[in-house]
């Protein structure tokens, strides 16, 4: 089980990522744009370096939904190695079963 505080900080992530998402799809508009100057194009990272550090997708580590691990992870079932074997064994995920050859 991973640390609460590393899971609820994944959490505040998520949500700031949701808060300035249209924002900085925005900006990633207009500095993709190539009919835009260069001093332009400046002021806009300014903008991007304006915005909360955390607001940024690439920052925010998948967890698995029942345990809070982040390694292992499988973004289909949203869990990880560990809990998608102990479900799978169970039964709990239709379709699943261990295979034997």
């Amino acid at each position: 089980m991973a640390k609460l505080s590393q899971v609820l900080r994944d959490q505040r992530r998520e949500k700031l990522i949701a808060k300035f998402a249209e924002k900085r799809a925005e900006l990633r508009k207009r500095l993709n744009d190539a009919n835009v100057s260069y001093e332009e194009k400046m002021e806009i990272q300014q903008q991007f370096a304006k915005l909360p550090r955390n607001s940024c997708p690439t920052r925010l580590n998948r967890r698995c939904k029942v345990s809070g691990r982040s390694r292992g992870y499988y973004r289909k079932f949203q869990v990880s190695r560990i809990a998608l074997r102990e479900l799978a064994l169970k039964g709990q995920l239709p379709g699943m079963r261990k295979s034997s050859w």
